[in-house]
């Protein structure tokens, strides 16, 4: 089967010679072409992600078109007005990011809907920023997030400006099965749709509008003028999208001292200064850090590529900068965002605040301290949005703040993703906040610690690579379904919730009830020891995660409880 569709691509007209050429080079390496075309990328929530290259299983024009094509068809089937509303485009510092872009705004005016495309690449949460604020009916953006420079992706998103919500997805997805990759397009040349009114050019006055409402953000800005002469901060975009709105909006709020690390404000899909441009990982702030030491700098903040993640890197009390968790950062937000919005009056009537299932516990527990409801959701901001919607319609509750611990914050009602500009922008005025009660932001977070109890969390990536992986994780899942552990390593499990199926069992007395949500291919298994222990296969990459979130009286407890949960996950979960 694969071969044929290798065929199919050899043989049409529609390939550049650059395309023709690599697929040439093939020709003798039968696991390259099943690589290449053993299956197309799965259109899911998230859109697509692959490899750049050739093929149905990679990221390229001809994938695109198809993937526009069949989303075209989903807008068209809404009506004229859906047409009319249109669809709201942006794209990233990635390779064939600005192509892919143009390509998807020349099929959906080709079927006649209205295009609004940014001018030059914007971060992901100004284009759900755009979508709500022209009342387009969905957007697209053309991102891989933090995946490695061989990748792209094409993200879609609704009229709420939250990503695609599912039953939509999987018309998408439909579609595409019928539509002919090559031959079943329609496009128009890109001049002629704009001469035609087709496609709208976005550019400055967006971006103005957009950073006046992430501006509206800030909670107190007392602190920052009077730190304002000797607080300084670094800050590293990694070569994406956050290279111009952080910086300048941190200088608009009042920040006199951005220091920018010179090397990765240089727009660059190689992202040539580091391994990975993942804020996640502390390698990537090397220059960062460095620039932090010849100034004397104690916070930096870094955005992802498309600056919806954002990672934050303070200094210990041995002078050594580390990483914050997503956890940690999270945690530091929602206490200050609570204590400074009481503080100023801001608080509204029935504040709730929002995590997924796999973020630390200890965002419910400092919520709950304080008077703040917390929700819990599925792993995605899709889902905290979409929860949000429900609020807002059903309920006089009002969100302040939802994350999740993969470095994703959302603040305010000017976008329904997550949102590295504004999360930025307070972690910086926290900063600030700590700074004038003599802390930093590491000794804010001890202070928690003191406060609340020790938490801390662990995420264990089991890769499954190959044509098998997708089978390897479904056997998994499967088995621990089918026989279901009464203990990890000699540690009772108290309690069973499978979310697939929206149940808790406990374990111990034997009763089941119903849980709030449901439809998620997710493990979570409460334990005898206060440690939660997660499983879930991944939705964008193929492996397995494996969440450990510990509770302990100190550090170290929690620590000893990691390796613990860490042993058995690798031993068993094979």
């Amino acid at each position: 089967m694969y071969q044929e569709e290798y065929q199919k691509w050899l043989s049409s007209t529609a390939l550049t010679t650059a395309e023709r050429a690599e697929l040439e080079l093939i020709k003798d390496n039968p696991s390259e072409i099943e690589s290449r075309f053993y299956a197309p990328l799965e259109f899911g929530t998230a859109g697509l992600r692959g490899i750049l290259g050739p093929g149905i299983n990679r990221m390229n024009t001809h994938v695109v078109r198809w993937a526009t094509q069949a989303f075209a068809n989903l807008v068209l089937s809404e009506g004229k007005q859906a047409a009319a509303d249109g669809v709201a485009i942006c794209y990233d510092c990635r390779h064939f990011s600005e192509e892919f872009a143009r390509e998807a705004a020349q099929v959906l005016a080709g079927n006649g809907i209205h295009v609004r495309l940014f001018e030059s690449l914007r971060p992901t949460p100004e284009l759900s920023f755009a979508i709500r604020e022209f009342g387009c009916t969905a957007g697209i953006n053309i991102t891989a997030s933090h995946n490695p420079k061989e990748y792209n992706g094409y993200k879609v998103y609704w009229s709420d400006g939250a990503q695609l919500p599912p039953h939509h997805a999987d018309k998408v997805a439909s579609a595409m099965a019928k539509i002919d990759l090559f031959k079943g397009i329609v496009t128009i040349p890109f001049e002629e749709a704009k001469e035609l009114g087709r496609i709208e050019m976005m550019g400055e006055t967006v971006d103005h509008e957009f950073m006046n409402l992430v501006l509206c953000q800030s909670i107190q800005q007392d602190t920052i003028k009077q730190l304002a002469d000797t607080f300084k901060l670094v800050f590293t975009p990694f070569h994406g999208t956050g290279y111009r709105l952080i910086p300048e909006t941190l200088r608009q709020l009042g920040f006199k001292h951005v220091l920018c690390v010179p090397e990765q404000m240089i727009i660059d899909g190689d992202f040539p200064t580091v391994a990975s441009p993942n804020p996640e990982n502390p390698e990537g702030f090397a220059l960062a850090v460095a620039l932090a030491r010849e100034n004397d700098v104690d916070v930096i903040i870094g955005s992802d590529p498309d600056a919806d993640r954002v990672g934050v890197m303070v200094r210990n009390a041995h002078g050594d900068y580390v990483v914050l968790s997503g956890n940690q950062t999270g945690v530091l937000l929602l206490d200050y965002i609570i204590r400074g919005r009481k503080a100023a009056g801001t608080m509204p009537h029935n504040p709730v605040a929002i995590k997924s299932i796999v973020t630390t516990n200890m965002a419910r527990v400092v919520a709950e301290a304080q008077g703040v409801k917390m929700y819990d959701t599925f792993t995605g901001f899709k889902f905290m949005s979409e929860l949000i919607g429900k609020l807002e319609k059903t309920t006089d509750e009002k969100y302040i703040m939802a994350y999740e611990e993969s470095f994703g914050y959302m603040i305010g009602d000017h976008a329904r993703d997550k949102d590295a500009v504004t999360a930025a922008m307070l972690i910086a005025e926290m900063a600030t906040w700590y700074r004038a009660q003599g802390k930093s932001l590491y000794e804010g977070m001890e202070a928690l610690y003191a406060k609340y109890g020790h938490f801390k969390e662990h995420t264990i990536n089991l890769v499954m690579t190959g044509l098998d992986g997708l089978d390897k994780m479904k056997n998994i899942m499967l088995k621990l379904r089918n026989d279901p552990p009464t203990s990890m390593g000699g540690i009772r499990v108290k309690a069973l919730r499978d979310y697939r199926v929206g149940e808790r069992y406990d374990m111990l007395g034997g009763k089941i009830e119903k849980l709030d949500i449901s439809g998620s291919n997710v493990l979570y298994y409460e334990m005898e020891d206060d440690t939660t222990f997660i499983v879930r296969p991944s939705g964008t990459e193929p492996k397995m995660k494996v969440y450990i979130l510990t509770k302990g009286k100190t550090n170290a407890e929690c620590d000893s409880k990691i390796a613990h949960y860490t042993s058995y996950a690798k031993m068993t979960l094979r």
